[in-house]
């Protein structure tokens, strides 16, 4: 893959790293590079990136089947099969969904092949979610979305490329409070609590070097993203736990995930 202006290929980049454990191909050897080295040096964490995807499926059918037809999926990430809006718009042909990243190549991705229903509409804004007011205040969002009825908050993984410094409990409680009661935050984030100590040391010692930022956080601090909320059955669990089977078996659970409710 060529690099459009203004991005260096040689500086890797977390969604190109994901994109490439999801086995696509919009990534460069930098970013290939960073991930196999994670991979020797944590075991399983490709299947969790890819179960991760997994439960973003699972979650947003169950909401769309509970009725909810509005999405701002912040974070978007490489497009890849099984998007916030195929999946909802498969169920409910007149859901509308928001991307949102500040990665210009996912953006120019996103714009290209994701497409939607005539039914429903899709938008992409290019923006950083570290600046809540921007991004509900944009037109594109406005146009988009409904304030007044029940929107899905997507944020799989994302808070955990958010450092301490900037708030991520913050920047939840911000977006949240923009929300109608009835809406719902769907959740994913890496943790170490389900790995072993040593395990969780690799982990630390194989990405200290790398440049790209990943904060994991223990349980008890990513339940509290869920203050506010009703967390829906089974709760805050492994990733590959959250309704229904693993698309992998997970020889270490490296994400927790949930889903709550705005009552």
């Amino acid at each position: 893959m060529s690099a459009p202006h203004g991005i260096n290929p040689n500086i890797p980049h977390s969604a190109r790293v994901y994109d490439y454990w999801l086995g696509g191909k919009d990534n460069f050897e930098a970013d290939r590079r960073v991930a196999e080295q994670t991979m020797a040096a944590v075991p399983g964490i490709r299947e969790s990136a890819r179960n991760n995807r997994a439960f973003l499926g699972r979650a947003v059918r169950h909401l769309a089947r509970l009725g909810v037809r509005q999405f701002l999926d912040l974070g978007t990430g490489i497009p890849s099969q099984g998007n916030t809006h195929e999946v909802a718009q498969a169920e409910a042909p007149d859901s509308r969904v928001v991307y949102v990243d500040n990665d210009p190549i996912v953006m120019a991705h996103a714009r290209a092949l994701l497409t939607s229903t005539p039914e429903g509409r899709t938008a992409y804004i290019e923006a950083d979610v570290r600046e809540p007011r921007t991004i509900l205040e944009h037109p594109d969002v406005l146009g988009t979305l409904d304030f007044d009825q029940p929107i899905a908050l997507v944020m799989v993984a994302i808070l955990m490329h958010i450092s301490d410094d900037d708030d991520p409990g913050g920047l939840v409680k911000a977006y949240a409070q923009a929300l109608p009661p009835g809406s719902f935050l769907v959740l994913s984030h890496l943790t170490l609590d389900l790995v072993s100590k040593e395990t969780a040391e690799d982990y630390l010692e194989a990405t200290r070097p790398q440049a790209m930022h990943r904060t994991p956080r223990t349980g008890e601090q990513i339940a509290r993203y869920f203050d506010g909320f009703e967390l829906v059955e089974p709760g805050l669990v492994a990733v590959s736990e959250w309704h229904d089977t693993p698309l992998f078996p997970d020889p270490a659970a490296w994400m927790y995930a949930g889903v709550g409710r705005k009552p």
